[in-house]
């Protein structure tokens, strides 16, 4: 077992008494705790009672974080036309159609988030050997394959996060920075937990949601009293 440094050890002491925290309590603890160079990053894993290999239970969609997740996405779109110069002007980075496609094809990756209009679909399918396993093949269920591609853009820059579920039944993502105010981290994480809330498929019984926990990039993972957050 990895010996734990002292920094560790003294934020897991100041959690004996309270195995449970209220969302407020836990984001001012991750806070008054930070002691990085660096703006951590907040980061929330839903523990969920399904199963992981039911495609009728694979949970996956996007969601905006009401305040930001703090870091500017790059956004590439595959459009033509019309489509493409609404693209520009809601403020991609990158526009094109089979130009675009040789350039990723050329390991030209400088983008967070690849958005299509349907119609592009047959350029961007060729690629899902390169951007699948990047996680960014553009994919309907995420709203990234669409005919409005400019409020798709609009949505990935304000601040969208992905939410998906992994082999052992549970979502992680990184929410926003340590930095934001506590306000705003609590409203990011609320937003989060209610999308995976309402994504519970019809097909499964019994408890659905089974803990949610939040952490920093170098904190403690704080279990949340998911009643008090969120009402469930």
């Amino acid at each position: 077992m990895a010996r734990r440094g002292k920094r560790y050890k003294k934020m897991a002491a100041k959690t004996e008494a309270c195995k449970v925290f209220n969302l407020s309590e836990a984001v001012s603890f991750l806070k008054e705790n930070a002691s990085c160079k660096f703006d951590e990053t907040v980061e929330v894993a839903i523990n969920l009672n399904v199963d992981p290999r039911s495609a009728d239970q694979n949970i996956r969609g996007m969601v905006a974080m009401p305040s930001g997740t703090g870091k500017s996405a790059r956004v590439a779109v595959f459009a033509r036309g019309a489509a493409a110069d609404d693209a520009t002007a809601a403020g991609a980075d990158f526009v094109g159609a089979e130009d675009l496609a040789d350039k990723i094809t050329a390991g030209e990756i400088e983008f967070d988030v690849c958005i299509a209009s349907p119609d592009m679909m047959g350029v961007v399918g060729r690629l899902g050997k390169i951007l699948g396993p990047k996680g960014l093949m553009p994919n309907p269920k995420l709203g990234t394959v669409t005919p409005n591609v400019a409020a798709a853009v609009k949505n990935s820059k304000a601040g969208q996060v992905e939410y998906r579920l992994d082999k052992a039944g549970i979502v992680h993502a990184g929410l926003c920075k340590l930095s934001f105010a506590n306000e705003k981290i609590e409203d990011n994480i609320k937003a989060f937990v209610g999308a995976t809330l309402k994504a519970k498929p019809a097909s499964v019984k019994g408890t659905y949601l089974k803990s949610v926990t939040i952490s920093s990039t170098m904190g403690l993972g704080l279990k949340l009293n998911a009643a008090e957050a969120f009402g469930f």
